[in-house]
């Protein structure tokens, strides 16, 4: 059984930016896998290889077994991509947007199942308004309703939420878990690694266009399996002494919120009495478990987690 997404060894430049060096991974046909990192580290370069839009200096990318390049028609047919952008077409209703896109993979008929796309995505009453009339979150569910309105099996989410209500996200999620268990196999880039974690099976992760972890979720939250003391600080700052317990060392020196890593309860008190020694004012404490973001800034050695606004990628 073919793997649903296959990349050998790819490599893309674009001028003096190196942005994918030697990417090499499968994605398993059901997986829910996750696709971080850092703006600039090549996610969307590698989704836009993987559907067609860039093509790799050198290497492969396989869909379903189909070359994206030497068959690119079947690929194509086999996956959706949501992407980033708004990109609609304003001349048309929510509907008639969906047909036409049934159009392009030759479905015709399609009918029940647009209405069944519109109704899991809260669409329904849109139906017959047209795009350009539509606020930026319900932009965003039609895009969502355009990749999936031909049943691909593989389906790639490029930042499916960034800047959406909470009712979009929860109502996209429950969908595209539907989805899942259904076989499809679900690929997703988010930097909200709340997300992440609570969804995907498997991550890759990437810095400055190498895979510098892939495993899964499981695997990577066992690998830094520990608590942190988190600290409020009302006045003052972390002790210079405490620097290396940071999880973020390279903010810890100024921030009023500080994480900690913890080898054992017993460190909590000698922690506490550092910082009244230095001066500094602590008026809460929480202790909670290490989380994807934890392990996402040990991984990256500090990299900057800068939200959903990458520019090239």
């Amino acid at each position: 059984m073919p793997a649903a997404i296959a990349l050998d060894n790819l490599h893309k430049r674009y001028g003096a930016l190196q942005a994918l060096v030697g990417v090499g991974f499968e994605i398993e046909q059901g997986d829910f896998f996750g696709l971080l990192g850092p703006n600039g580290a090549g996610k969307t370069t590698l989704i836009s290889i993987i559907g067609g839009l860039t093509r790799a200096d050198a290497g492969s990318a396989r869909v379903l077994g189909h070359d994206v390049v030497r068959d690119f028609q079947a690929s194509r047919r086999l996956l959706g991509v949501v992407p980033q952008e708004l990109v609609f077409d304003p001349f048309f209703t929510v509907r008639e947007t969906l047909r036409i896109q049934s159009g392009y993979f030759g479905l015709s008929g399609n009918d029940a199942w647009i209405d069944e796309i519109m109704h899991e995505l809260d669409l329904t009453s849109k139906a017959d308004v047209n795009m350009r009339a539509l606020s930026g979150g319900m932009k965003r569910r039609v895009l969502v309703a355009q990749a999936l309105v031909h049943k691909p099996p593989v389906i790639v989410l490029d930042e499916p939420t960034a800047g959406v209500d909470v009712e979009l996200r929860q109502t996209l999620w429950r969908f595209v878990a539907r989805l899942n268990r259904e076989g499809h196999t679900i690929v997703l880039t988010t930097h909200y690694l709340e997300e992440a974690q609570a969804l995907c099976q498997r991550i890759a992760m990437l810095k400055q266009g190498r895979v510098v972890a892939l495993e899964s979720t499981a695997s990577l939250l066992a690998r830094f399996d520990a608590d942190k003391l988190v600290l409020h600080f009302a006045s003052g700052r972390l002790p210079e002494g405490l620097l290396d317990r940071a999880v973020e060392p390279e903010t810890a020196r100024t921030a009023d919120r500080v994480a900690l890593r913890l080898t054992a309860a017993g460190d909590v008190e000698p922690i506490l009495a550092a910082c009244r020694a230095s001066g500094a004012a602590v008026d809460r404490i929480a202790i909670e478990r290490v989380d994807l973001e934890d392990v996402f800034m040990q991984i990256m050695g500090g990299a900057r987690h800068d939200g959903p606004a990458p520019v090239l990628q």
